[in-house]
């Protein structure tokens, strides 16, 4: 009998007694609270798309006899394999419109490239390699939905993490505390995305550390209902959405974001991957292709929700009835040829990738030359998306229950017309619009978008260090190397 992770497996594993406070209040079992239990379901649906026997060639490989998980557990060795991996991912996110950002395969590709790359860890300290060896192993075995926390909390910009003054001494996470057993950590991690549904949390540093900040310098996991883990949860997006018909995407799709506050949570040693050590922390996530594998899925997933949103440009065109202006159709053509970039730069980070240590890897710099991209790609397509749209997203029906008051369906019948719909139906595209460009939910997912891998500045910096700036150097000095001072009379060669 052939075993894979199912939506009811999943929904049974997160009734776990984790503590997720909402409005004041300690939420309870997460699958069934108002403010998420939509979003669970929506991660429970993944898992039971990936064992549907119809599907379970494409979005699974056996891992072991009897076992199969996710594809994005798979250690690609060639390119053809890469791009099977890819084509499971891409059917994940068409199953939410790209919508979830922290769908279960993208931190499973993070820490898959680090077990792809495990001899950074063996030759920093061949314990926590084998600790990381362990761990990675039963999550994939088990096909866990993984999230992390690899961002500290603001505070003061302008100065360093350990030096924000008196009382900010819990901002960021730090060990507090050592034995036998494991280390002790106090303090606070950002954005734990999809935390509320998920399984167990990779703690890790993204950002750089310096000498002097070893007590916040720690990569570690835990399960998700750890003592004294806490997970302050921001406004539920879903607990305000009135119905899915008038808020199909917040009512189904709101992931949640989350700061986790470790209130002296003990970690034992077989769950810890760096122990003090600044510049490990850096090379755990940049030494082994992490960064690029899980920034990879997200250009997957990306690409698929900028295919939803120029579909739904598209739809708009057609139900006001500018579809065929020469303007509307230069305007659709540009938005069609922003998501097929990104989409291709997919494809060429595959073709162009390269076998390291006998795994194939994405190409680099095209990944962030990708995500430079996608920052003002999306944008983009929002703000078009709503010029497109004018003041038709604006007069739409407070509700669904509008319909249920014959007079007022029949007001609605005579006011939204379509050349290409029903009012109804017109009414339904423009809510769905509204969702995904409009409302908080989608003013969070514009923040999330242009945010979730750094500051311009930062992907820039990334496509600045990868560029082939000798090679691209060199075409010019090879041309100016072929002349000099000396002038030469028309028809001499040169």
């Amino acid at each position: 009998m052939t075993m894979v992770k199912n939506g009811t497996e999943h929904l049974r594993s997160v009734r776990d007694g984790r503590a997720v406070y909402l409005d004041g209040k300690l939420v309870g079992d997460v699958s069934l609270a108002p403010a998420y239990r939509n979003a669970v379901a929506s991660a429970a649906m993944l898992y039971d798309h990936q064992a549907a026997p119809a599907n379970i060639e494409r979005m699974t490989f056996e891992l072991e006899p009897g076992r199969r998980v996710n594809r994005a557990w798979q250690h690609p060795r060639s390119y053809e394999e890469m791009v099977e991996r890819r084509k499971a991912l891409v059917e994940w996110a068409e199953l939410t419109c790209g919508f979830l950002g922290r769908s279960p395969d993208h931190v499973a590709s993070s820490v898959s490239a680090q077990y792809m790359g495990i001899q950074v860890l063996e030759d920093y300290d061949p314990r926590r390699a084998k600790a990381f060896r362990g761990w990675y192993e039963d999550a994939r075995r088990n096909d866990i939905f993984l999230t992390y926390v690899i961002n500290n909390v603001q505070g003061d910009r302008s100065k360093a993490f350990g030096d924000q003054g008196a009382g900010a001494e819990d901002m960021v996470a730090r060990i507090v505390d050592e034995d036998s057993a494991g280390i002790t950590i106090r303090g606070a991690k950002l954005f734990a995305t999809s935390a509320i549904m998920a399984n167990e949390i990779f703690v890790g540093s993204g950002q750089p550390l310096k000498p002097g900040e070893e007590h916040l310098a720690f990569s570690c996991a835990l399960p998700m209902n750890a003592k004294g883990m806490k997970m302050l949860s921001r406004k539920s997006f879903e607990a305000h959405a009135l119905s899915e018909y008038d808020n199909p995407l917040s009512y189904r799709f709101d992931e949640n974001d989350a700061l986790i506050f470790f209130d002296d949570v003990k970690v034992p040693w077989e769950r810890v991957f760096i122990h003090r050590n600044t510049d490990m922390c850096r090379a755990q996530l940049h030494d082994n292709f992490a960064h690029v594998y899980q920034n990879y899925q997200a250009q997957i997933r990306l690409s698929v929700k900028l295919r939803f949103l120029v579909g739904l440009a598209h739809g708009v065109a057609r139900t006001i009835g500018t579809v065929n202006f020469p303007a509307v159709r230069e305007q659709l053509g540009k938005l069609a040829s922003l998501a097929a970039i990104i989409e291709g730069m997919v494809y060429g980070m595959e073709a162009a990738g390269q076998l390291v240590n006998g795994y194939w890897m994405p190409n680099k710099h095209l990944l962030y030359a990708a995500q430079v991209q996608s920052q003002e790609t999306y944008p983009q397509i929002v703000a078009a998306i709503r010029d497109l749209a004018g003041g038709a997203m604006l007069m739409l029906p407070s509700s669904v229950e509008d319909f249920a008051n014959q007079d007022l369906a029949r007001l609605i019948s005579l006011t939204q017309i379509s050349p290409a719909m029903s009012g109804e139906e017109r009414v339904k595209l423009l809510k769905l619009c509204w969702d995904a460009v409009g409302s908080e939910f989608a003013s969070r997912h514009l923040q999330y978008e242009m945010f979730y891998a750094g500051g311009q500045y930062v992907t820039r910096g990334h496509s600045y260090r990868t560029y082939d700036w000798k090679g691209a150097d060199a075409l010019g000095q090879r041309l100016m190397d072929g002349y000099g001072l000396e002038v030469k009379a028309p028809g001499q060669a040169a």
